[in-house]
């Protein structure tokens, strides 16, 4: 039986309380966060203030021996988009509360003073201990200081500086296999919310656990083999993810103009090759690093890698391709040792690598730094880490830095920079960055797996027809896995096989008795969509808020020269299922 544990963070000492999962006993991972969310906290509230709630919770299928179950959900209202927040990593955390038998923690009010706390979960309870030698230490700072007074066998939740700054982009790093901070909830701001609750970390323990049993483990057992097996006969999940990483795409999107440059101007970047996927797994065989590594264990895709810097030492995990993007292709930065660097910073500072990347980009178009200057984007998030005035401004986001150096030229929905793809090169992605509750997130409906990749079929990237159904279904569909614990990627392979999507339903049979369909799969994606939505509308969200600026629709992209091609009725559709 799951349970929800509360933290009191506003009492004069924490006070913790354990309580069945009761009404959520349905929901996991974003739908649990979102489902607490929706019902508890006040819509118009300050995301900062104590009314707002910090829920973290791992997924229906964390805990168990499930393959590529190890994703955590955290939520909470936003203070960078205004409404309702889920973001999610891997690493161990999920897997380990999972099969602590916890379906989520609350976090509630705030501390009266500026003290900072570390929380201790493990089978004996929970323990919330003041602790302000921890005050602004990076997350590799925070680890290395965990790791001597609580052994190697834990996994820990934490911010870093930025989060204690309380800046909007500032994320909640997970360690991973090694016990490094290297996966993030980056988006959103959602480091600067558990920073308000006065929590610098939480260390927890699973020693003398075992996986959770299912309802039908031969059933179980069947499932996960054939769900393995899909995933790893798949061309993405078992051939390009686990040798290139999430940077195979760079080569991908550019060469269909989807790769946004100079802050969106241009669809292609004449240095993307030497910051490709193919370029940087070669470094990591030739450093001792590896391309091939997984987040968690119970990983078979290994996306994530290592990277190792000139001398052959460690430096960061293998940068994602959002962050090479981010920090390098859209700043017209091609150094990838640079961008190693970068990513390492921003993990150990606690920032989210997109928002900073995008707020990065624009500063560059105010003239702050020259286009390319990847020193000086160094400079600026290492300000950021001293807490600077401009590095706060930076740390703040892309709307934050557009507002503050008088730049029109902002690529933001609801406060949330975009990610590595331009919808005007992939007008799919751009439905989904408009209208998604969670604020520009290529992840809520990942449209380019059929714009580009053709998994589940092709719709036109540069053609209009076919998108708003696309984003919707997708968005449906994300919804449910988020849910679960289960990585994204798994996606590929669903939309491609359909055994492999029965093999996915069948673990959640499986594992707790019920008798899920494809179609109860989309309703449950549905309610949680809606929930998000409601609660956006009670923040104060009108339709208005599901817009791309206007600039999307009057600059024609190189090479394409085409422009966003919605109207404003037709986005509003989205939601009519």
């Amino acid at each position: 039986m799951r349970r929800l544990i509360r933290i009191n963070m506003g009492a004069e000492n924490p006070e913790v309380r354990e309580e069945p999962i009761g009404k959520y006993e349905r929901y996991g991972g974003r739908g649990l966060t979102s489902a607490i969310l929706s019902s508890e906290v006040d819509p118009l509230c300050h995301p900062l203030g104590e009314d707002n709630k910090f829920v973290i919770a791992p997924g229906l299928l964390s805990g168990s021996a499930s393959a590529m179950s190890g994703r955590i959900s955290v939520g909470c209202k936003s203070p960078l988009t205004g409404g309702i927040k889920e973001a999610n990593a891997g690493g161990q955390p999920s897997q380990v509360l999972g099969r602590l038998g916890i379906g989520a923690i609350v976090l509630e009010g705030k501390p009266k003073k500026g003290d900072l706390y570390k929380i201790e979960i493990g089978r004996s309870g929970v323990k919330v201990i003041k602790d302000n030698s921890l005050k602004m230490l990076t997350n590799y700072e925070l680890v290395d200081k965990l790791k001597k007074e609580y052994g190697e066998k834990i996994a820990v939740i934490s911010i870093g500086p930025a989060g204690e700054m309380r800046l909007s982009a500032a994320s909640v790093a997970c360690t991973d296999m090694e016990l490094r901070p290297t996966r993030h909830c980056g988006r959103g701001g959602v480091g600067a919310v558990m920073g308000s609750k006065g929590v610098k970390a939480i260390i927890i323990d699973d020693s003398d656990t075992k996986h959770l049993e299912p309802k039908d483990s031969e059933a179980f057992k069947d499932a996960n083999k054939r769900f393995v097996s899909g995933l790893q006969k798949h061309p993405v999940t078992g051939q390009g993810l686990p040798a290139y990483g999430t940077n195979i795409l760079t080569n991908i999107i550019n060469e269909v103009g989807a790769y946004p440059t100079y802050n969106f101007k241009e669809g292609q970047f004449a240095g993307a090759r030497k910051i490709s996927g193919e370029v940087q797994a070669q470094f990591e065989k030739d450093r001792g690093g590896n391309p091939t590594h997984g987040c968690h264990r119970g990983c078979v895709i290994r996306c994530s890698g290592i990277y190792h810097d000139k001398d052959g030492h460690y430096l960061t995990k293998q940068p994602e391709y959002e962050t090479v993007w981010s920090l390098g292709g859209n700043c017209a930065i091609d150094d990838i040792d640079k961008i190693a660097m970068m990513d390492f910073l921003c993990d150990t500072i606690g920032l989210d690598t997109i928002e900073v990347g995008v707020a990065i980009s624009v500063a560059m178009e105010a003239g702050i730094l020259k286009w390319g200057d990847a020193d000086g984007s160094i400079r600026l998030l290492n300000e950021i880490k001293e807490g600077t005035y401009l590095g706060r401004i930076i740390g703040n986001g892309a709307e934050y830095t557009g507002k503050a150096f008088g730049v029109d030229r902002v690529p933001v929905v609801k406060g949330q920079g975009f990610p590595a793809y331009d919808p005007r090169g992939s007008q799919g992605i751009g439905v989904t960055y408009a209208t998604s509750p969670m604020g520009a997130d290529h992840t809520a409906g990942y449209a380019i797996a059929t714009n580009v990749l053709k998994c589940g079929g092709f719709v036109d990237p540069l053609k209009p027809e076919g998108q708003i159904e696309l984003s919707r279904n997708l968005q449906i569909a994300t919804a449910f896995i988020d849910s679960t614990g289960m990585c994204l990627f798994i996606a590929f392979a669903l939309l491609d096989q359909q055994d492999t999507f029965q093999a996915f339903l069948d673990l959640l049979n499986s594992f707790y008795g019920w008798n899920m369909t494809v179609d109860d799969a989309l309703e449950y994606g549905k309610d949680v969509l809606k929930m998000e939505r409601e609660f956006n509308v009670r923040a104060g969200f009108t339709s208005h808020k599901d817009r791309l600026p206007k600039f999307f629709y009057k600059e024609a992209l190189p090479p394409h020269n085409k422009v966003f091609m919605f109207e404003d009725e037709e986005l509003d559709k989205v939601f009519n299922w």
